[in-house]
């Protein structure tokens, strides 16, 4: 993998989120409804604490993370892009990882705000380090997965609607997996508990930095960026 490669179309995509209004208005909506939830805790429920901003983050990741990765590819398979950037000296890889990481930059751009809830608790109160270091360290690679799951959804189909919908629906399974354990028996709840993305947040943001959840979340955008690789090369040989 040619790192220089990875470095220009992550440039590229980076400057094509801030280019359009597209990604602007959806670290917009993303701040006002998290900035709604936390001031209504803070001032008409009265709890100065950024538990709010830690369980609203992976919630509104499940449409925030479609929506500014649904044309990445897709829009480029339906105009034809795609085809003439494969036929250049760039692998499937590096524009798969390229893209990856110009969207996990623009969710680190919408987190970067949030800093300033730690700054107004801190003002009211005693707020330990560990835990929100800990939960940010946790969203963001919470955010990491589901925005690899996005990248996958979109290089599936043309269509940026069809993407948003597929990468939506399995983002919602992933996060809803340690929901349903009380309906599963012992030995599938196990498993689905492990494969579950909430679950291992929940430790994280606890502030317990455990290196099986780490290994989990580096596994699984792994793999997702791998099988994203696999879906283009696919179509370069079909």
């Amino acid at each position: 993998m040619s790192f220089s490669n990875v470095r220009t179309i992550f440039s590229k995509e980076l400057r094509s989120f801030f280019n359009s209004p597209v990604a602007y208005i959806v670290i917009v909506v993303f701040l006002v409804i998290l900035g709604w939830f936390f001031t209504s805790n803070l001032f008409i429920a009265n709890i100065s604490s950024l538990r709010t901003v830690f369980e609203m983050t992976p919630f509104l990741l499940l449409f925030f993370a479609p929506a500014i990765t649904m044309r990445l590819i897709s829009e480029e398979k339906k105009t034809g892009t795609l085809e003439l950037l494969i036929t250049k000296p760039v692998r499937e890889s590096e524009i798969i990882v390229g893209k990856f990481l110009a969207a996990w930059a623009l969710y680190v751009f919408t987190l970067l705000p949030t800093l300033c809830y730690y700054v107004i608790v801190s003002m009211i109160g005693h707020l330990e380090l560990g835990p929100v270091v800990g939960g940010y360290l946790g969203l963001l690679l919470v955010g990491g997965v589901f925005l690899a799951v996005s990248i996958v959804g979109s290089a599936l189909t043309e269509n940026q609607v069809v993407a948003f919908i597929v990468s939506f629906l399995i983002v919602f399974g992933l996060f809803m997996l340690d929901k349903v354990l009380i309906y599963l028996p012992v030995s599938l709840a196990t498993v689905f508990e492990y494969i579950s993305v909430d679950y291992h947040f929940s430790n994280i943001a606890r502030g317990v930095i455990d290196s099986r959840d780490i290994i989990y979340y580096g596994s699984a955008i792994t793999f997702l960026l791998m099988l994203g690789t696999a879906i283009l090369q696919k179509r370069r040989w079909s």
